[in-house]
């Protein structure tokens, strides 16, 4: 079986009441919901979650629930925490040899749609090498060599040392001098049961995906934690179908 599981929680420091804001006429989180209900690979979808409002919307949607723990719903539990007790849930219902594939989203990572969710599903049952396949955006104005921290002296140094990023000599202010820079928009993540198994294996920052990831291109992907991104979301909603129908 493939299992989707979707996470969300009632607490946000950023932006509070994110996952249930209104986009295009419809709760944030009902997009990335509805994708993984309408993906035609996808045998039964879950959501982990302590919030009341978003247990409500994925009933609606015919989506079952994972009542997510207390010490997951902090600010101090990553997602990586709230995935691995969901697939323990999910494994447990079902048996590990049953799942064949986890398709790992966030209730306010909007930017995804059913044939994406298909697609991944079908690259990693023709290679069957590959750990995963994730959602990517390409943003060459935030490339590594744009990145910058402030040091102890107050004033601004390279974050990754240029020298990391090939010869520095070839590099100019153009923000594609250095190549293409794609980032995990983490829409979505279709994976193998052994990526969660197995989790540190996984390559950092998003241990589930595993080492051997394909990407599934797309633009303008993103996960909401603050309110001025919505812009944003509603552009690529409208620009992929989506309406106030």
């Amino acid at each position: 079986m493939v299992a989707a599981l979707l996470l969300g929680r009632e607490g946000s420091v950023g932006f509070p009441g994110k996952n249930m804001y209104p986009v295009l006429g419809k709760p944030l989180s009902y997009y990335p919901m509805a994708a993984a209900r309408k993906a035609a690979t996808v045998d039964e979808v879950f959501l982990s979650t302590d919030s009341k409002d978003l247990m409500k919307l994925a009933d609606s949607l015919g989506i079952k629930i994972i009542k997510r723990p207390a010490e997951l719903c902090t600010n101090e539990a990553t997602g990586l925490d709230a995935f691995l007790h969901g697939y323990k849930v999910i494994r447990d219902l079902y048996g590990s040899d049953r799942i064949e594939f986890m398709i790992l989203m966030f209730c306010n990572a909007p930017t995804v749609t059913p044939q994406t969710i298909d697609e991944g599903v079908k690259v990693l049952r023709a290679n069957p090498l590959y750990d995963s396949a994730v959602t990517v955006s390409r943003y060459n104005m935030w490339s590594p060599l744009r990145a910058r921290r402030i040091g102890e002296d107050g004033l601004l140094h390279p974050f990754v040392p240029f020298e990391a990023l090939g010869d520095p000599s070839t590099f100019n202010c153009n923000r594609d001098s250095q190549g293409d820079a794609w980032f995990a928009d983490v829409a979505v993540s279709v994976v193998r049961p052994g990526c969660l198994d197995n989790i540190e294996d996984g390559l950092l920052p998003q241990k589930w995906m595993g080492r051997k990831i394909y990407p599934l291109k797309q633009w303008g992907g993103l996960d909401v934690d603050y309110e001025w991104q919505i812009p944003q979301a509603e552009y690529w909603l409208k620009k992929n179908g989506y309406g106030e129908k």
